[in-house]
């Protein structure tokens, strides 16, 4: 998934009413509104009203969104409203958590954006059970207290000198047994 996949969601909320406002509108515009519930046209004029209401900068970067995801290839751009249908179907406070989280992921250096996005990465890719190990994992990871975190982190450096240690000690027996061979 790409990076700004979860700032798409929130572009694509205001798609029909930015098309609307920076287009006339064409018959099919018209027809497909006319074929909407009342409460999807309602709730269309409500977006509307909101992105009326944005600053013009936010208006512009909004726009932008929208000509990247209308210049991606279709099966990227299938996967982004695809991405976004999930977003959609989240309770309020889900989407609140999400789009928080994005904001903090905005926030981090790049260094740091990159090296979350490897991550993801695996977890995507990953089998499902393993996914589902990777996720609980990253669960309990969350749930822990800063001195916890860093006493796994310690253990983990441990295990990590020690298993270090142990392939030296035997990369150096090999080294003295070929020598003993000469």
């Amino acid at each position: 998934m790409r990076a700004f996949a979860a700032a798409l969601c929130v572009s694509i909320l205001a798609a029909a009413p930015l098309r609307a406002q920076t287009a006339s509108p064409s018959p099919s515009d018209e027809e497909r509104f006319r074929s909407m519930t009342p409460q999807e046209q309602d709730e269309l004029r409500q977006r509307f009203r909101q992105l009326q209401q944005m600053p013009p900068e936010e208006r512009a970067e909004l726009q932008a969104r929208m000509q990247r995801l209308n210049s991606l290839p279709p099966a990227e751009r299938a996967a982004a409203e695809e991405s976004y249908g999930r977003f959609q179907s989240m309770s309020p406070s889900e989407r609140e958590q999400v789009l928080d989280r994005w904001k903090k992921f905005k926030q981090l250096p790049p260094e740091k954006q990159a090296e979350l996005r490897e991550h993801l990465r695996k977890v995507m890719n990953a089998k499902p059970d393993e996914r589902r190990q990777l996720l609980e994992n990253m669960h309990r990871w969350e749930k822990m207290s800063p001195a916890e975190r860093q006493q796994l982190r310690e253990k983990f450096r441990e295990r990590h000198d020690d298993h270090h240690q142990r392939r030296i000690e035997r990369r150096q027996e090999r080294h003295e047994r070929h020598l003993m061979r000469r």
